[in-house]
C-alpha cells in the first residue's frame, strides 16, 4: 500500500483522494485553506470562475459582488503563502450586461488585491486563444462593432518582491532571497540608469548586459534553473537525425502528439532558447487527452471551464526549481507544493505531479472531484472503482461504464 505524501500531513481533514504527491479536497476553499498553517504554501496556481453575465453549473459569482467573493479567498491565500511564494491567477474579462461596453472588475480585483491585501505586481501575462470562439454573439457576430475576446489576463502575484533578492552579497545570497529573480550583478550601465536616469551604452534598450551565467543560482531567485539551463529547439534539432519525429513530439510535449497543433510545433521549432515572454498561446481545442476519453468512455460530463496544460505547466516550471531537490530547504517539505484552490479537473495538480512537486487542490463540486480522479487513474483502475459499490462514482455517471 502506498503510503500518504508528506503534504496530507499540513491538512486537519481526509482527502477525497490521493496520489503520489498530493490530495484533492472537497469543500469550500476558504474553510480548507484554514486548515492550512502560515506560510507553507511555495506556488499557487488557479483559474476561479469569472464574473460572467450568466450563471454557469460550475458555479460563478455575478460581477456585481464577484470581487468582495474573492477577497475572502485571497487574504487567506497571502497567510498560507511563504514569503518567496507566488499567488497565479488567470481570469477572464466580460461585457456589462446588455451593453457593448467591458466591465473592468478583473482590474479593480487587482487593484485590490494590491493594496488591501498587500500584495505585489510581479507581472502580467496574457492566454491568447486563436481558436475562441466569437462572444458576445449580439456584438460581434451579430451587430458587428466588436471583435473576439480572444485574450485573457493573467495576474502574477508575490508576497514579497525586493529588487536585491537574489544579488549576491559577497559569497552568499541576499538572506531575504524571494521569487523575483534579478541578475545578480546589475551592469554598469544600469548602475548608471538608476543613479542618472541616463541611457547611453548602446547594447539593448533595457540597459541590462545580460549573460546567462549572471541569473540567480539554484533555489534564490524568480527564475528556476530549468529556464536557464533547460531543453531548448535547438538542442533537439542538434540531435534530429538520432531521434524520429515522434520521439522529438514527446521530448517537446507532455501532451499526447495527436494533440499538438501545427502552431505548437512551429512555435516550439522557432524557439531559440529560454526566454519566454509574457504572452501564452494555447488553443485549448484538445479533444483527446486522457480525461477526455475516460469522461466520453465512462459516461460522465467532464468540467466544461478547464484552463489548457499550457498554463499551469508554465508557471510550475517558471516559480519552482526542478528536482532532484537535494538541496531545496526554503520550503516547508522537502520539495516545493503547489495549491490550486478552484481545482476543477484538477490539471494543476496532475502537472505538479508529472513534474515532481508536491500538490493540494480544493474543489468545492462534487461531481468535479469525483471525476477529476481520471487525470491520475488508467482505464482499468476506473471500471474497477464504478464496478466497487462502495465507490461515489456511479451517482454521476450517465451511462455507467463499458
Amino acid at each position: 500500500m502506498m503510503d500518504d505524501p508528506a503534504v496530507l500531513d499540513l491538512m486537519d481533514s481526509e482527502p477525497a483522494y490521493s496520489s503520489e504527491s498530493g490530495g484533492l479536497y472537497q469543500g469550500d476553499s476558504r474553510e480548507s485553506l484554514k486548515q492550512l498553517p502560515d506560510g507553507c504554501i511555495d506556488l499557487v496556481v488557479t483559474s476561479p470562475p469569472f464574473a460572467l453575465q450568466h450563471k454557469k453549473e460550475y458555479g460563478n459569482e455575478d460581477q456585481e459582488g464577484y470581487n468582495d467573493w474573492f477577497m475572502e479567498f485571497a487574504e487567506e491565500v497571502y497567510r498560507v503563502l511563504a514569503p518567496h511564494g507566488s499567488f497565479v491567477i488567470e481570469i477572464g474579462g466580460a461585457f456589462e450586461k446588455g451593453w457593448p461596453k467591458r466591465s473592468i472588475y478583473q482590474f479593480q480585483l487587482l487593484t485590490r488585491l494590491v493594496e488591501e491585501v498587500d500584495f505585489d505586481l510581479a507581472q502580467d501575462f496574457y492566454w491568447y486563444n486563436p481558436a475562441k470562439l466569437p462572444n458576445p454573439i449580439e456584438w460581434v457576430n451579430v451587430r458587428k462593432i466588436r471583435v473576439t475576446d480572444a485574450v485573457t489576463h493573467i495576474w502574477w502575484l508575490s508576497k514579497e518582491v525586493n529588487k536585491d533578492s537574489a544579488v549576491k552579497d559577497g559569497e552568499h545570497p541576499h538572506p531575504e532571497a524571494s521569487n523575483q529573480r534579478v541578475l545578480q550583478e546589475y551592469s554598469e550601465s544600469h548602475k548608471n540608469l538608476l543613479e542618472t536616469g541616463e541611457y547611453n551604452d548602446g547594447k539593448r534598450g533595457s540597459g541590462w548586459d545580460i549573460d546567462p551565467e549572471s541569473f540567480a543560482n539554484k533555489n534564490e531567485g524568480s527564475i528556476p534553473d530549468n529556464l536557464i539551463e533547460g531543453h531548448s529547439a535547438r538542442g533537439v534539432l542538434d540531435r534530429w537525425d538520432e531521434i524520429s519525429a515522434l520521439e522529438f513530439l514527446e521530448l517537446i510535449s507532455d501532451e499526447d502528439p495527436e494533440d499538438l497543433s501545427a502552431g505548437d510545433l512551429l512555435r516550439t521549432l522557432g524557439m531559440g532558447g529560454p526566454e519566454p515572454d509574457n504572452l501564452i498561446e494555447a488553443s485549448n481545442t484538445a479533444s483527446n487527452t486522457h480525461y477526455l476519453r475516460m469522461c466520453r468512455e465512462f459516461g460522465f460530463d467532464h468540467h466544461p471551464a478547464r484552463f489548457p496544460r499550457q498554463i499551469p505547466e508554465f508557471f510550475i516550471s517558471f516559480l519552482t526549481p526542478d528536482p532532484p531537490y537535494d538541496d531545496w530547504d526554503r520550503g516547508t517539505l522537502d520539495r516545493p507544493i503547489v495549491l490550486d484552490i478552484f481545482a476543477g479537473s484538477n490539471l494543476t495538480g496532475r502537472v505538479a505531479e508529472s513534474k515532481g512537486r508536491y500538490w493540494l487542490g480544493f474543489e468545492q463540486e462534487e461531481q468535479y472531484v469525483q471525476t477529476s480522479q481520471f487525470r491520475f487513474m488508467d482505464k482499468d483502475e476506473i471500471r474497477n472503482s464504478l464496478n466497487d459499490e462502495t465507490s461515489d462514482f456511479g451517482e454521476f455517471a450517465e451511462v455507467g461504464n463499458d
